[in-house]
């Protein structure tokens, strides 16, 4: 039998994990709580090989998550979605440029936030290729089930949400993808133009030589994005 997926929740809102931890057991997770960045880091330190997916406040006492991610993030690849009562778009722009893999604001239901928690697992969880499989773009190479990229040689970190992106454009080389479409496949429909163009940056930042001058991933003005990459 295959073990629970886990999801460790932390908000300082006692009412709000509790609520979140019910519907999340409902649906078969494992539910670690934390309520304070501290107390996460500590959790984490016992457990992070178990937890799967990590569900964040932003306006925390001490610590906010959007700190608290920006410190995982030098180490750790799981997941991370921001839970927010801050709707704004610059705030959603920060929080994916610090490497959220999602942003949902608190109005939203329960059902409504475990849907994308598990399309962010769904994403994260590529288990059905080849391990070997390697795509080869010259600088940039690939490995898709081990998550691996290396720009000139060099491994490159990204969180699984700019992998999944990543993947996406140079198994179709040369095909337009709309921000429309990325919208869709990506965050579920939930989102706008800003969240596209955030995580295209960064992967850019990544990737390419001259983020300013692109060569692999290249805008179609006003319609979305192109993979110019050539397999070797």
């Amino acid at each position: 039998m295959n073990r629970k997926r886990t999801i460790m929740i932390v908000d300082d809102d006692k009412e709000i994990v509790e609520m979140m931890r019910d519907f999340l057991e409902d649906e078969q997770f494992e539910v670690f709580e934390a309520y304070s960045a501290t107390q996460a880091l500590e959790v984490l330190d016992c457990n992070q090989k178990r937890i799967d997916c990590l569900l964040l406040d932003v306006m925390m006492p001490g610590q906010s998550g959007l700190e608290l991610c920006r410190q995982l993030r030098k180490s750790l690849d799981t997941p991370i979605l921001f839970l927010s009562a801050r709707g704004e778009d610059v705030d959603k722009i920060r929080g994916l440029s610090l490497g959220g893999d999602d942003y949902i604001v608190k109005s939203a239901t329960p059902e409504e936030v475990i849907a994308r928690v598990k399309a962010v697992l769904r994403r994260y969880n590529r288990n059905e290729k080849d391990p070997s499989l390697e795509l080869d773009f010259g600088r940039l190479v690939l490995n898709i089930t081990a998550y691996e990229v290396k720009v000139d040689g060099r491994p490159v970190s990204m969180t699984p949400k700019e992998f999944e992106i990543l993947c996406l454009f140079t198994e179709y080389p040369r095909q337009v993808f709309t921000y429309e479409q990325l919208l869709q496949r990506f965050w579920e429909g939930v989102g706008d133009k800003h969240s596209v163009t955030v995580q295209m940056g960064r992967i850019r930042e990544k990737i390419e030589e001259n983020p300013r001058k692109p060569m692999y991933i290249t805008n179609v003005w006003g319609i979305g994005y192109r993979f110019e990459g050539v397999r070797r």
